[in-house]
């Protein structure tokens, strides 16, 4: 049921906030409520954090509950708390098992996550603001012909596809629509105009450079040369910071920035297959080269690339997907000292740590949200901020980052089918069929995608009412009872778990569970799926 969040104390343990006293929890706003025994288990189990907690001791917890309370009533209500919490026993957030003996919270208290606001679309490259006394008409012309001559000189320099504007005093407010600021402060000391010139980040505030201006003569033909000067370093700076914000994942270092933010897009694109064939290229690179924080992600991005682009009707166990993604994890968090001044990296990171849905959901917006301070409006963050709102429920700001990108993206290339998948993955987790209409032009079946992921991303978006076409059909038919199995694992796994709300899981499953149960029949859902999705009648 959905319901307003209470105004009652609470903790947040994950995307679960539980009541303190344990009678309702809540989920993006939809409550969970707990029968009298769930309650008594849930208050001994979350009051012990971290500890043993034996069976007797469970049992003696819920006796005053249940008459004929045994051993099987403890495991029977830790398994219903574990589908109400969205938990998982093989890999547990909030309770764990201890074989033998009984069973252990091991979920944390959270501090109160403030949430970023969405960036706003970058719609300029730099904006110079010239700062002049209010009452000083006189030295407020001057400080205009200064920066109108800079302006000139740096937009020609730069080129025509960058737009350089000069703000009046009152458009601070433009400022956050700029990817750079260029402040150029102005004080009249009489016989010396004094100048200085500082260059900032838009979004993150960030100083890159600042710098006195010299004038030696209050004359216009004085200030020409000195103005000139300034402005070749201004562009030196702004391209320097440019080239910076796009370095690393093997990007040449001497390409024009335009073409290694193309690169960066590709490269964190989930359907990448260069870093599947880079794998001996990259062991042996970090056996070289074990500080390198740059090769040690790329090493996990190639990790990555052998969960995501294996065939999902032959899949990948569980246990080697664990082993995987553990090595991902501790990776990662080992190099985070080494890449908090590196944005591409961090963006790296945050999509990495997103991934593996192991708890790091904050952390991963951390760095997502810094990086693209730097960034900017880089097509790459577009997809990683897409799915860090659409993991908390904010469907609409998704799907606004994955038009972003949609309109930044190449015809037919593999970004944008990256980043129409994802539309379509948010639009269904949102439940919205209606605004899912797939263009009759598009077709999933790309160069850029290998052809049973398009089956599988054919099959997840249409409708189970609506029949698939004969192709995917026959593709579906062939696979057999254990790779349809394997496929829908591989679909939780890689685009469904990582949601917070359990309804958003089962919009984006249904569709597919429709139309591979009504082939092969119920038995082709595995117990986690059904828990993790909620699906439990599916």
């Amino acid at each position: 049921m959905k319901g307003e969040m209470p105004q009652l104390g609470g903790s947040a343990m994950g995307d679960v906030v539980l009541d303190d006293t344990c009678l309702f929890a809540h989920r993006n706003g939809e409550q969970i409520r707990f029968t009298r025994s769930e309650r008594a288990l849930l208050l001994v189990l979350s009051r012990n954090p971290h500890r043993l907690m034996q069976r007797s001791q469970l049992l003696d917890a819920i006796a005053p509950t249940q008459a004929d309370a045994s051993d099987r009533n403890v495991d029977f209500l830790v398994n219903r708390l574990r589908t109400k919490l969205g938990d998982n026993a093989r890999s547990p957030r909030f309770i764990a098992t201890q074989y033998g003996e009984g069973y252990v919270w091991i979920a944390t208290k959270l501090p109160p996550v403030v949430p970023r606001p969405d960036p706003a679309p970058i719609s300029r490259l730099l904006a110079i603001a010239p700062v002049v006394p209010s009452h000083d008409k006189r030295l407020a012309d001057r400080a205009s012909a200064v920066t109108t001559h800079m302006r000139a000189m740096i937009a020609g320099r730069l080129g025509a596809g960058e737009t350089v504007t000069l703000l009046g005093r009152d458009d601070e407010a433009a400022t956050q629509a700029s990817r750079y600021v260029l402040k150029v402060s102005f004080q009249d000391n009489g016989e010396r105009l004094d100048c200085t010139a500082t260059l900032r980040e838009g979004p993150s505030r960030r100083i890159i450079r600042a710098f006195r201006l010299e004038f030696g003569s209050a004359a216009m033909a004085g200030l020409v040369p000195e103005v000139e000067r300034a402005s070749i370093g201004i562009i030196e700076a702004l391209q320097r910071n440019l080239a910076e914000a796009s370095e690393g994942l093997g990007t040449p270092e001497d390409q024009p920035y335009e073409i290694r933010q193309r690169k960066a897009s590709s490269l964190l694109s989930a359907s990448n297959p260069n870093w599947l064939e880079k794998g001996l290229q990259l062991r042996d690179a970090r056996t070289q080269d074990p500080g390198s924080a740059d090769i040690a992600l790329q090493w996990c991005l190639h990790l990555f690339a052998r969960l995501v682009l294996t065939n999902p009707f032959i899949g990948i166990g569980r246990d080697e997907r664990d082993e995987i993604e553990s090595e991902i994890e501790a990776t990662v968090l080992d190099c985070l000292p080494l890449i908090h001044t590196n944005p591409l990296l961090m963006l790296t990171a945050a999509k990495l740590l997103y991934f593996i849905d192991r708890g790091h959901l904050e952390l991963a917006e951390d760095l997502a949200g810094r990086a693209f301070d730097r960034m900017a409006d880089s097509a790459a963050a577009l997809p990683v901020l897409g799915q860090l709102r659409q993991a908390r429920g904010d469907f609409a700001a998704a799907v606004a980052f994955f038009d972003r990108g949609l309109d930044m993206a190449d015809p037919d290339s593999a970004f944008e089918l990256h980043m129409r998948v994802l539309k379509n993955i948010a639009l269904l987790a949102a439940g919205d069929r209606e605004a899912l209409q797939v263009p009759a032009e598009f077709s999933y079946e790309s160069p850029h995608s290998p052809p049973d992921l398009s089956v599988m991303v054919t099959a997840l978006i249409t409708p189970a009412g609506q029949q698939l076409p004969k192709s995917v059909t026959d593709v579906l038919i062939a696979a057999g009872h254990e790779g349809v199995r394997n496929a829908i694992e591989y679909t939780y796994m890689t685009s469904v778990r990582q949601l917070t709300s359990l309804q958003a899981r089962a919009n984006i499953m249904q569709g597919l569970i429709g139309h591979l149960t009504k082939l092969h029949g119920k038995t082709v859902v595995t117990p986690f799926v059904r828990i993790g999705t909620g699906l439990l009648a599916a």
